[in-house]
């Protein structure tokens, strides 16, 4: 392949791939597999490794992140990012439809809703169609240059989708990078099996992460973003915010996945009861919702205070909490050893579940809120999703509660329990724990690991139960005579599969 083929088909794969991005991370609507789709980037990193003066800043491959920076450099916003004003209370959002009508006179007007996501307002900004800088919202007039750490998420296109003519000469996008309620889960246990504190919420995960310096730690975690506003763009305008949401969504940016749009402040709040109800259902924190003027020609009019925009503000809910009593203070052990304290609570419904479990991630934690067996506690799920204990009810004590300690030996093994220089966690000692070797196995046979199909929980604990395995090396010495066990007839006693159940069969390795 010469040079001039080679281009051609680096083309064609970028376009296929970033067209793939979108339909993924974008629409939530992909048409290729996994496995396709990493053999396309792969067949791209090819050609550009063998012609290396055809990679480019743009290109699909350069997501993975570059060498640590030292810092970040400042950028100055071209126009102000500034946070919205907000309200907990239906009587300030008429006061606000108020002040409106008294600045507008009689200009009519109409209103967006929009979800509030809870995450860390960002910038990005495209010059004839290409990304070139991504920033920090900062102090609303400088941030720090991020453009390294944002090019990691893939929701956000490095390229611009324009199908016919130009794209504009400069368009800045304004958004929120957010952490998905499962990558926060999934992160904050990989956090506490490493003996590391876990992040109290997902916005904490958020933006714990875009500070890195380190852009390929940023590759790794969880990010995506929405996007809702625009600040300076030129050969671009949009008369209304419905417009500017499906010009964001034309253009390859991922927009709010909900907005209502209403003539009045008395039609909002059927619509904030409706979001509320739906607010769990959101793959990202939401604390709120978010009330603008649809007409944007009015926002001059209108103008802003010292630190918000006078035409949008933000209604935010009150946490959901819920009362329970701490039943008894169990001890896990993790894939790395680590003991980590969970109560187990009265069952109680909070945010559309029922929870009967809450970790308590490690003692400093457990003296932190006083915690006792027995005690009553106020219960909130961690970015509405990880069920946390907040507080102490200390008024309900009765003087039969009793105070918990952290064991000394594994409550598995016997093994002991150390805490390690610099860490908070206990771990247990024990390489050969059985606790700490199944989650070693699961860890292993998990769909973002080796996925190995139908090595569930329980055939796990078989196998480890059984001694027939002790590390993920023992998986591929596995035989069918070692899982069926001694023979007698035509029947396995005490196999952990029945002998004459084809569907049981074990491979002979996973």
């Amino acid at each position: 392949m010469n040079a001039a083929e080679a281009e051609k088909k680096i083309l064609s794969l970028r376009e296929t791939i970033r067209r793939h991005d979108r339909l993924y991370y974008v629409e939530a609507a992909p048409v290729v597999s996994d496995s396709e789709y990493d053999r396309l980037m792969k067949a791209l990193e090819t050609l550009e490794a063998r012609f290396p003066d055809l990679a480019t800043p743009d290109s699909p491959t350069q997501r993975v992140g570059g060498e640590p920076l030292s810092d970040f450099p400042s950028v100055v916003h071209a126009q102000p990012m500034m946070s919205l004003a907000n309200t907990y209370s239906r009587e300030d959002l008429m006061e606000f439809d108020g002040r409106l009508r008294k600045l507008l006179g009689d200009k009519p007007f109409s209103y967006v809703v929009e979800p509030k996501i809870d995450g860390v307002a960002v910038s990005v900004r495209y010059e004839h169609g290409h990304l070139v800088q991504g920033a920090t919202r900062g102090d609303g007039l400088k941030g720090d240059d991020i453009t390294a750490n944002l090019k990691t998420l893939r929701s956000i296109p490095l390229v611009l989708s324009v199908p016919d003519g130009d794209p504009p000469p400069v368009f800045e996008a304004r958004g929120e990078v957010f952490m998905s309620k499962a990558g926060f889960i999934r992160l904050n246990a990989e956090r506490v099996e490493a003996g590391e504190a876990p992040f109290a919420n997902a916005r904490n995960a958020a933006a714990g992460s875009l500070k890195q310096l380190d852009s390929r730690v940023v590759a790794r975690r969880p990010l995506s973003v929405v996007f809702y506003g625009v600040g300076e763009t030129e050969g671009w305008g949009a008369e209304t915010h419905i417009d500017l949401l499906d010009a964001l969504a034309a253009l390859g940016l991922p927009a709010p996945p909900r907005r209502w749009h209403v003539a009045t402040m008395e039609e909002i709040f059927p619509v904030l009861d409706q979001l509320g109800s739906e607010r769990h259902t959101f793959d990202f924190d939401m604390d709120g919702a978010v009330v603008k003027v649809n007409e944007r020609g009015l926002y001059d009019a209108l103008g802003a205070t010292a630190k918000s925009p006078r035409w949008a503000i933000a209604y935010k809910y009150q946490a959901e909490q819920a009362e329970t009593a701490v039943r008894a203070i169990t001890v896990q052990v993790g894939r790395t050893g680590v003991l980590t304290p969970v109560a187990e609570l009265e069952p109680v419904a909070l945010a559309g579940s029922v929870v009967s479990r809450a970790t308590l991630h490690n003692a400093d934690e457990i003296r932190r809120l006083d915690l006792r067996i027995g005690d009553r506690v106020f219960v909130e799920k961690a970015g509405d999703v990880i069920p946390a204990v907040v507080a102490v009810n200390v008024q309900a004590r009765t003087g039969s509660e009793k105070p918990f300690v952290m064991p000394t030996v594994c409550p598995i093994c016997g093994g002991a329990a150390a805490r390690r220089e610099g860490e908070v966690a206990l771990r247990c000692e024990n390489l050969q724990c059985s606790a700490q070797i199944k989650r070693w196995i699961r860890h292993f046979a998990a769909r973002g690991a080796m996925d190995i199909e139908g090595l569930g929980d329980a055939l796990v604990e078989q196998l480890v139960d059984e001694g027939l395995v002790r590390d993920p090396a023992d998986l591929y010495a596995l035989t069918p005579e070692k899982l069926l066990g001694p023979q007698k007839g035509d029947q396995a006693q005490g196999s952990l599969f029945e002998a004459d159940d084809p569907a049981h069969t074990p491979r002979a390795a996973p």
